[in-house]
């Protein structure tokens, strides 16, 4: 991996990890507003940066209190989700339609965390993949327009290039 790349990558991480640990009760749990999910748009911009999203994902979850459990869910969910738009989004030419497409994406993938809350908490599965749905929808749309502002204002499509 490029210097360059390297470094971008670990500055989305540790902003991932920022914005997520400023709000730590958004960030866990069966009503999340993780608000560092909107970095997850930035993969309609350039593929690499794949791992300072997932490292981000990964360092967030050290502090998680489900601990292993969300390590391992939520690191999953975000790699089975990125690895899903990828498969998708060479086929759309608009941007804003990437982006939608990564919101369903990531929304509709949450049903792996509910999967680990129920595991951990005995909750309803249904219930709470809707909760945690619905927070990760909320705030995947309003991230597009927030991503795609930062995108034309720092070149992201070019930025590892």
């Amino acid at each position: 991996m490029k210097m360059k790349t390297l470094t971008v990558n670990a500055i989305i991480a540790a902003l991932y990890v920022a914005v997520s640990l400023a709000i730590p009760a958004l960030a866990f749990g069966n009503l999340q507003f993780r608000i560092a999910e909107m970095f997850n748009h930035l993969i309609v911009f350039n593929k690499r940066y794949f791992f300072g999203i997932v490292a981000g994902v990964f360092i967030t979850n050290l502090f998680s209190p489900l601990g292993i459990y969300d390590l391992t869910f939520g690191v999953a969910h975000s790699v089975i989700s990125l690895g899903v738009v990828l498969l998708i989004i060479p086929r759309l030419k608009s941007e804003t339609h990437k982006m939608i497409v990564t919101a369903v994406v990531f929304t509709l993938t949450t049903f792996i965390i509910a999967y680990e809350l129920v595991l951990v908490y005995a909750l309803p599965f249904y219930l709470t993949w809707l909760t945690v749905g619905a927070g990760e929808l909320i705030v995947m749309l309003i991230g597009i327009p927030i991503i795609k502002a930062l995108g034309k204002r720092l070149n992201l499509a070019t930025l590892l290039n």
